[in-house]
């Protein structure tokens, strides 16, 4: 009997998503393809059927739901519409948020293999650079400057995230790694302008303009 015609994309999306496991729990070279596909419930001899190599397989668990909106492994309990009007202020919450911390193995790859891709070919570089960019272009969206400040910024805010989530994993002291977190959230959102309502939602501060306007007034 023949295979349903997802069939193909399901077996390949399982066999991303045991990599990404595995590759954020041990490390890109750490990891043969043999445990790769046994954690897909598949056999060795089926890899080549999906991918040309490891590193092939490498530049696929680099995406994120920045650039698949598909992507499953987003935290639990943790939520991002892209399609809102205050999106970056979701992504800098989600992506320091500590169900992001604690889940390990779903983390974002731009967090976990940072250094893998540093030794890696373009092929790897290239994909890093894809996600990043994505997510700097998610959260220029929500930024009140145009131009080269908007994108300046958000460049910042995105290098923070990731940064700050890659230190805070190094810390021994889990006060301490939820205080840097804590902190790089309130940080991130003084860059952008954007201010916190008392229930914890976000809202963007009014431009300088407008506090110069409402200063003036009697």
């Amino acid at each position: 009997m023949p295979y349903p015609a997802s069939h193909r994309v399901e077996t390949k999306r399982a066999i991303i998503d045991s990599a990404r496991k595995l590759f954020n729990r041990s490390g890109f070279d750490n990891v043969c393809l043999q445990e790769i596909m046994a954690g897909a419930g598949l056999t060795h001899g089926g890899f080549y059927s999906y991918f040309n190599s490891k590193s092939d397989l490498y530049a696929e668990v680099l995406g994120c739901f920045f650039t698949d909106p598909n992507w499953k492994s987003c935290w639990e309990g943790v939520k991002v519409d892209l399609s809102s009007t205050d999106v970056g202020s979701q992504i800098v919450r989600a992506y320091l948020s500590r169900q992001h911390f604690e889940d390990v193995e779903n983390s974002c790859p731009m967090v976990a293999l940072p250094t893998d891709v540093a030794r890696s070919g373009p092929s790897a570089k290239a994909a890093f650079q894809t996600v990043f960019t994505a997510m700097v272009s998610v959260l220029e969206r929500s930024m009140i400057e145009s131009g080269n400040a908007r994108r300046a910024r958000a460049q910042g805010i995105a290098a923070m995230c990731i940064g700050g989530m890659i230190v805070a994993r190094t810390i021994v002291d889990r006060a301490l790694a939820d205080e840097l977190r804590a902190s790089c959230i309130a940080v991130a959102h003084d860059l952008a302008g954007w201010k916190s309502h008392t229930k914890g939602k976000l809202r963007k501060a009014p431009h300088r303009s407008q506090k110069a306007h409402r200063a003036s007034k009697p």
